[in-house]
C-alpha cells in the first residue's frame, strides 16, 4: 500500500462509507440489544474475523513487536473501542442515526488539535476554520428544540447524547494520537488485532456479574444478529481495518477528516432507511459539519 499515491486516504474514505452503512444498522439493533452487550457481540464477531483473516493470508499472528507498541494499541482499543463505541451507540439509542453522526463530528476538531500539539501535524487556518464549523453544527443541533420530539424526556436524551457522543469521540481521538507514532512498524491486521482484544476483554468481565447479565441476553437471540452481524462486518472488522491503514499511510488530521465524511452519508442512509425526520436544522448542520471536515483537510 505504501507503493500507492493517496493509499491512506482513500483507506480513510472507503471506512467512512463502511461506517456509514454500519450505523444504519447498529441503530436498529440499538432497539433490541444493549448497547453494551450490542459492543461486546460486534467486537467479539471482529475477533473471529481478524484472526482469519491473518490465517487466510498467512499473517503472523504474533510478528515481533516491542511489548510498549502492543501496550500502547491494547490501550488504543480500551479508549476507541470498550469505552468510545459503547458511548457512541449509546448515542445511538438516544438520539437516533443523523444526529449522533453530526455529534461525532467533533472527532475531527479532537484529533487536529491534538496531532498539532503531539505530533507536529500543521494547524492552518483552513482547519480552524473547519473545527470551528464542526463545532457550530454541534451548537446548533443542541440549541434547537424543535429538532427533537417534545417532551423533558426527549430533550433530555438530546443532551445526553452530545454529552456521551462528545465524550466518545474525545476518546477516539486521544486513541488515535498515542498509536500514530508506533503504526508504522506493525502490521495493520495485527494492530487492528490486538485493539480489538484491548476493547474486548474487559467487557467480557461484566457477564460474569450477575446485575450486568441483563446486558447481554439479547446476544443469545438469533433474530439480533440478522442486523447486529452485518453491522459487525462493516464497521467493526472492514471499517476498523481501513481506519487503522488510513492513520498508518496519512496524516491523522488529514484522515480524521475523511473519516468524518461519514457524517454525510449516515445523514442520506437515516432518512432513507430509518425514516428519521429530515429538517431545515439538521440539513444545515450536515452542510456546515461537512464543509467543516473538507476544509480540515487543506
Amino acid at each position: 500500500m505504501n507503493a500507492i499515491q493517496y493509499s491512506g486516504e482513500w483507506l480513510a474514505l472507503v471506512s467512512a462509507v463502511a461506517w456509514a452503512v454500519a450505523v444504519i444498522l447498529f441503530r436498529k439493533s440499538s432497539l433490541t440489544v444493549h448497547p453494551i452487550g450490542l459492543n461486546l457481540g460486534k467486537n467479539l464477531l471482529a475477533i473471529v474475523l481478524i484472526a482469519l483473516t491473518s490465517l487466510i493470508t498467512g499473517a503472523s499472528l504474533w510478528p515481533a513487536v516491542s511489548p510498549r507498541t502492543t501496550w500502547l494499541l491494547f490501550l488504543s482499543g480500551f479508549l476507541g473501542i470498550a469505552l468510545s463505541d459503547t458511548l457512541f451507540l449509546w448515542t445511538l439509542k438516544l438520539i437516533g442515526a443523523s444526529l449522533t453522526a453530526i455529534v461525532d463530528s467533533v472527532y475531527t476538531p479532537f484529533v487536529i488539535i491534538l496531532s498539532f500539539i503531539f505530533l507536529g501535524e500543521r494547524l492552518n487556518w483552513h482547519q480552524l476554520i473547519g473545527v470551528a464549523l464542526i463545532a457550530l453544527a454541534v451548537v446548533i443541533i443542541a440549541r434547537n428544540q424543535s429538532d427533537s420530539p417534545d417532551g423533558p424526556a426527549s430533550r433530555r436524551n438530546l443532551f445526553l447524547g452530545i454529552i456521551m457522543g462528545t465524550t466518545g469521540m474525545a476518546l477516539v481521538a486521544v486513541a488515535v494520537i498515542i498509536i500514530k507514532p508506533v503504526l508504522s512498524n506493525v502490521p495493520v491486521v495485527w494492530a487492528t488485532g490486538v485493539r480489538l482484544a484491548g476493547g474486548t476483554l474487559p467487557l467480557l468481565l461484566l457477564p460474569i456479574i450477575p446485575q450486568f447479565r441483563y446486558m447481554f441476553t439479547p446476544l443469545l437471540n438469533l433474530n439480533n444478529w440478522k442486523n447486529l452481524a452485518p453491522a459487525s462486518f462493516l464497521g467493526t472488522y472492514l471499517s476498523l481495518l481501513f481506519w487503522i491503514g488510513g492513520i498508518k499511510y496519512a496524516f491523522a488530521s488529514i484522515t480524521a477528516a475523511l473519516s468524518q465524511l461519514s457524517t454525510i452519508f449516515v445523514f442520506v442512509l437515516a432518512a432513507l432507511f430509518l425514516k428519521e425526520k429530515v429538517t431545515r436544522t439538521r440539513i444545515l448542520a450536515v452542510i456546515m459539519a461537512f464543509l467543516g471536515a473538507f476544509l480540515a483537510i487543506y
